[in-house]
């Protein structure tokens, strides 16, 4: 009798379980050509929505309760913000002129602009939308990156070749880190012990101890069949455990699996053509990808390090995030 309980129980739980469906997220993709941010749904894999936004939208931002969407229209010279509910403009925010990538504080303000045709960082309150500070910085601001522990904020400049270390209490240069030519973005690791910055011409992607300011390991790729010029880093996301990298290598049409202990890289994963930027979901489960030249977006599964579908959205996709709850 005892036995026949613990089946019922078993049989009962598998059921359970096979009703309570996985974690939804939204996905947000800007389609820089389009004018637009595609909404992905992650559990139906699917575009449920297309909002029609401001010129050459770039950068993508949800602010930490998940309410509002941040992005960044270079070409109008503002930051819209998006009602995630609604999926409304509700206001544009000054940025100074053509906002490329941000950061936000985890509070939710203030926001940390690059601004690649002035050669500065902004400072903007969002709740005010006032300019709190201007930095100069190295030709053609792009990466922004803020420490976890919100002491040291990082721009990367294409052109000088340079991560900028910036208090970001006052708003000072600390120090300037050179890399491989053109950096385009800078991650920290969860933890903040390092600091990962990938270099698209320069074909790397260095890993710099951030209290020090010194490259620790330089990472390169070597994809079969591909000369060097067509391996391109841009897009960096690292996992919180801190065991995994992944790299999206542009024209080679590849997300580099790195081991982010040994530095090795461990596969490559093909994926749509021009592959831009990278979007964890919060549980780590799905990674997507803004293919730039196919117009779509690959999902992976992360655990399975496995391509599982390719999702069509608008006109050159390049920047992505998920939402955070």
């Amino acid at each position: 009798m005892r036995g026949v309980t613990i089946s019922a129980l078993l049989i009962g739980c598998a059921v359970c379980c096979a009703a309570c469906p996985a974690a939804a997220y939204q996905v947000y993709v800007t389609n820089e050509k389009g004018n637009s941010v595609s909404v992905i749904d992650t559990e139906k894999l699917a575009v449920t929505k297309t909002i029609k936004v401001g010129r050459r939208p770039r950068g993508v931002l949800v602010s930490p309760d998940g309410k509002e969407l941040y992005i960044c229209a270079s070409d109008d010279n503002g930051i819209q913000v998006v009602d995630t509910s609604s999926q409304k403009i509700l206001r544009t925010l000054n940025s100074g002129p053509d906002p490329e990538q941000f950061a936000l504080n985890p509070s939710g303000n203030p926001l940390y602009i690059a601004n690649e045709d002035d050669s500065q960082v902004t400072v903007l309150d969002v709740e005010k939308n006032q300019i709190v500070a201007r930095v100069p910085v190295g030709v053609e601001p792009e990466g922004m990156a803020l420490s976890p522990d919100g002491n040291v904020l990082v721009n990367t400049s294409e052109v000088t070749s340079m991560a900028h270390f910036i208090d970001a209490h006052t708003f000072k240069l600390i120090d300037s880190v050179l890399v491989d030519r053109r950096p385009r973005v800078a991650v920290f690791s969860k933890d903040g012990s390092q600091l990962w910055v990938s270099s698209e011409i320069g074909g790397t992607v260095a890993v710099i101890d951030p209290k020090a300011h010194k490259i620790i390991k330089k990472i390169k790729f070597d994809v079969p069949g591909l000369t060097r010029q067509e391996i391109q880093p841009v897009g960096v996301r690292l996992t919180s455990d801190g065991k995994t990298a992944f790299i999206a290598l542009g024209p080679a049409n590849r997300v580099a699996v790195v081991d982010a202990q040994t530095f090795e890289v461990k596969k490559y994963l093909l994926v749509g053509l021009r592959v831009w930027h990278l979007a964890l979901t919060p549980d780590e489960k799905l990674l997507f990808t803004t293919n730039g030249n196919s117009n779509d977006v690959s999902v992976i599964d992360v655990p399975a390090l496995k391509v599982l579908k390719t999702i069509p959205v608008g006109l050159a996709p390049l920047g992505v995030v998920s939402s955070p709850n």
